[in-house]
């Protein structure tokens, strides 16, 4: 949040937190959205998760966030039950949508201005995916959420984050999840594991440790964009990241 200083003449001069990152990619699993639910949305978890968000649009940080589908429906799992693939994958960036839709009555009802862009034209949901119309809505401060994936089957939402995270200029990708960072092995299986603050592309691909899918790690390396895998459920998180505290994993060059 922003602080004040008032002189003696009760002039006072609005200060904002010196932030490590200007625009950054948000990106969402579809799952934490459930909160303790078995599926769908839970709202205090929505909130909770707007009401963080504010925190760092307040601090003048430009926000796109992408988010995936996967309390709702996802697609690998729709395929295996018989769906066609394709039409599966369609299914999930449909629940992409829905869970933009939901985020952005959250974020509005506390006041931060939004915009939802898909990658699937309809116009009476949202504003279809235009490259300098996101950055435009940006640089006037709104939160932009990206919906529908890329628009096509086959692509995972992480692939989307960084493909959206490189087309707008982000500074970083912020993976929200409900670890606090990447480990040597699974911290929820292994008691021993050991968590890397800060771990190279290169020490991620030889070590074989899983951060995004393959298309989207490799897509985040070549054009040296920096991801940061954090807890988002803990509050207070995003801004510490934002401001260059030592939270999650940083994966750099």
């Amino acid at each position: 949040m922003p602080f004040y200083f008032c002189n003696i003449s009760y002039i006072c001069i609005t200060f904002k937190k010196i932030m490590a990152y200007k625009r950054i990619l948000l990106k969402l699993s579809g799952e934490a959205l459930m909160g303790e639910r078995q599926y769908g949305i839970d709202p205090k978890r929505l909130s909770a998760y707007a009401e963080e968000i504010k925190k760092i649009v307040e601090n003048g940080i430009e926000v796109a966030i992408v988010i995936g589908g996967g309390n709702i429906f996802r697609g690998v799992a729709g395929a295996s039950n018989g769906i066609d693939r394709v039409q599966a994958d369609y299914m999930g960036m449909l629940a992409t949508i829905i869970n933009g839709l939901a985020l952005q009555s959250a974020i509005e009802a506390i006041g931060i201005k939004t915009r939802l862009l898909t990658a699937i034209k309809m116009e009476q949901v949202a504003e279809p995916f235009i490259k300098r119309r996101a950055v435009r809505h940006l640089e006037k401060g709104r939160v932009v959420i990206f919906g529908g994936g890329t628009g096509n089957p086959y692509f995972t939402t992480d692939t989307a984050a960084v493909l959206r995270a490189i087309e707008i200029s982000a500074d970083v990708i912020l993976k929200g999840t409900r670890v606090d960072g990447v480990y040597t092995s699974d911290p929820e299986k292994d008691k021993d594991a050991i968590k890397f603050d800060t771990i190279t592309f290169k020490d991620v691909l030889s070590k074989g440790l899983k951060i995004m899918d393959t298309t989207a790690f490799t897509l985040s390396q070549e054009n040296n964009l920096p991801i940061i895998i954090f807890d988002m459920n803990v509050a207070g998180n995003l801004e510490k990241v934002i401001s260059g505290e030592n939270i999650g994993t940083k994966v750099d060059k």
